[in-house]
């Protein structure tokens, strides 16, 4: 791996950021797409349909079409694993500011990812979130509960999708 692979491989990750925070569902979906995603003990491979689901399911999009934070990454560590393949870890910080809720952060943890480079572009191939300490979340998430421990995201899915059957979006006015 050379400097410009370290470089690809950091800028995969603040993309994530960027999508997760602009709302941008459809992009993270394709950022994540046949990637392995979820918590220690709960990894599943997803698609990008899936990831699009599961965000659009879970957060509370506000009416500037955002989700009104911020993430944060420090702590950077890529380590290759050959030339076409690394391992990554970075920790989160996840600040929000609504009018319901003062600046402050809500979330942070640490992401665990693996990366694999195909066709002359890295790629995710796993992203692993580990939350450590959980704030006031009730502005930027709904139909789950970090607190809770291994999350059933087929019974998230289906609470969200009885929940917009019944008129109840994640949209906030």
């Amino acid at each position: 791996m050379d400097c410009n692979d370290y470089e690809e491989i950091r800028a995969l990750m603040c993309e994530y950021a960027e999508y997760v925070d602009d709302a941008d569902f459809e992009r993270l979906g394709e950022l994540l797409d046949g990637a392995v995603f979820g918590s220690a003990g709960s990894l599943h491979e997803a698609d990008a349909r899936f990831i699009h689901d599961w965000y659009a399911a879970t957060n509370v999009v506000h009416a500037d079409g955002t989700l009104r934070t911020c993430h944060v990454c420090s702590n950077i560590a890529i380590r290759p694993e050959g030339d076409d393949s690394a391992r990554a870890s970075s920790y989160f910080v996840v600040l929000q500011c609504t009018d319901a809720l003062p600046l402050q952060p809500i979330v942070s943890g640490r992401y665990r990812d693996r990366f694999a480079k195909r066709d002359g572009r890295w790629r995710f191939t796993q992203r692993e979130v580990n939350v450590r300490l959980i704030g006031d979340m009730s502005n930027h998430l709904q139909h789950i509960d970090l607190r809770a421990g291994a999350v059933d995201r087929d019974a998230v899915l289906r609470r969200a999708a009885k929940a917009r059957a019944q008129g109840r979006t994640a949209r906030v006015s």
